[in-house]
């Protein structure tokens, strides 16, 4: 193997030299606990405020509306939960769509367990929701919306601004798991309506195990993690002040060159679907064909399984996936591509590609 072609972005992505660099000086230099009141914890205290802030204006939110958490799975399990807990006395009707990611899915099922309704909105071919049945599937007991702002794996980019307008009209949390999306497309909470959002710093060039949940201000929630006063003391936990750094860092690289790398990555997954497409026969784009994240393309294959094309792949140096990382060797279909109306033994069949601007 002479050369590594990275494709699987969507999976994670590579720590950006930038990134690395803040980061370093703050596991073995400034490496004080930024809750500690001596002086020597006061510049890992000033570092975390300023990187509250990148993430923040990234989104046009507030400094003091960013919450880090652990990752994009645990914002979006306290955005679902925390919601669902403080509002219950008004109602107990969720909406959320079939293609969510399964850390929505399986809270959906989690709330359903102990009482919540969820209604799954079907999708269109592209995957995108139809804003008509969400319309329709609100009720006066309805306390949350949550759609993804994105698709993890068809990359179908949702209409959040329009969503956003319906929930406030109706008085309705307006929830977005912004994964994919956060550092990767505009975002912006108040032209959308967004009340909660949800990211994760290894989806930009940050690090792992990081993430941050947007809180509109105003929003009553209970805390998530109890035993300490982090966080404003809704998510207990000593900070984790390098990934904090880092995805602060990675947040500020993405708003600085967004533009070009949202040309570049267009110019290049275009290229690529007209050549597949061409070249290929008994191929199908999943998604929509231009609301798409910038460097996303996933294909279906008709007459072969999606783990033989990844292992071909994977021996000429070619990292992809066939869809989310988290369902990784799972013998099922993929729920996304079911729900799009793939039938079985086509969904078998994809392949995920994510390119991003900096490659290895």
């Amino acid at each position: 193997m002479s050369q590594l072609v990275y494709l699987d972005n969507a999976a994670t992505t590579q720590v950006k030299e930038e990134v690395l660099e803040e980061m370093l000086p703050f596991f073995r230099e400034t490496y004080s606990n930024p809750s500690a009141v001596y002086s020597f914890a006061q510049n890992g205290k000033k570092a975390v405020e300023k990187a509250r802030k990148q993430a923040a204006d990234l989104i046009g939110a507030k400094q003091e509306e960013i919450y880090f958490t652990a990752g994009g799975s645990e914002s979006d399990n306290w955005a679902l939960k925390a919601i669902a807990e403080a509002y219950e006395g008004k109602g107990k009707h969720i909406i959320t769509s079939k293609i969510e990611h399964h850390a929505i899915l399986y809270t959906c099922e989690y709330l359903e367990k102990r009482g919540f309704e969820v209604t799954y909105l079907d999708v269109d071919a592209d995957g995108k929701i139809v804003i008509e049945e969400l319309k329709k599937a609100i009720r006066k007991d309805t306390i949350l919306i949550s759609i993804m702002s994105a698709n993890n794996e068809i990359g179908t980019i949702q209409p959040l601004a329009e969503i956003g307008r319906i929930a406030h009209e109706k008085d309705i949390i307006f929830h977005t798991d912004a994964v994919q999306a956060y550092g990767h497309i505009p975002l912006n909470v108040d032209a959308m309506h967004i009340d909660m959002l949800s990211a994760s710093g290894h989806k930009l060039g940050g690090p792992k195990g990081i993430g941050l949940l947007y809180i509109r201000s105003g929003i009553k929630i209970k805390s998530f993690i109890h035993g300490g006063a982090q966080e404003r003391s809704r998510r207990a936990g000593t900070h984790n002040t390098p990934g904090i750094i880092g995805i602060g860092k990675a947040a500020e690289l993405a708003g600085k060159n967004m533009n070009e790398n949202i040309q570049k990555e267009t110019a290049l997954r275009s290229h690529l679907i007209e050549r597949v497409l061409s070249e290929i026969p008994h191929v199908k784009l999943n998604g929509h064909p231009t609301d798409r994240l910038p460097g996303n393309a996933n294909f279906s294959f008709r007459f072969v399984e999606g783990e033989s094309i990844l292992i071909l792949l994977d021996q000429l140096g070619i990292c992809a996936s066939s869809g989310s990382a988290c369902t990784s060797g799972s013998l099922d279909p993929s729920h996304v591509l079911l729900a799009i109306g793939l039938p079985h033994e086509i969904a078998h069949g994809s392949l995920r590609l994510l390119y991003l601007k900096k490659q290895l």
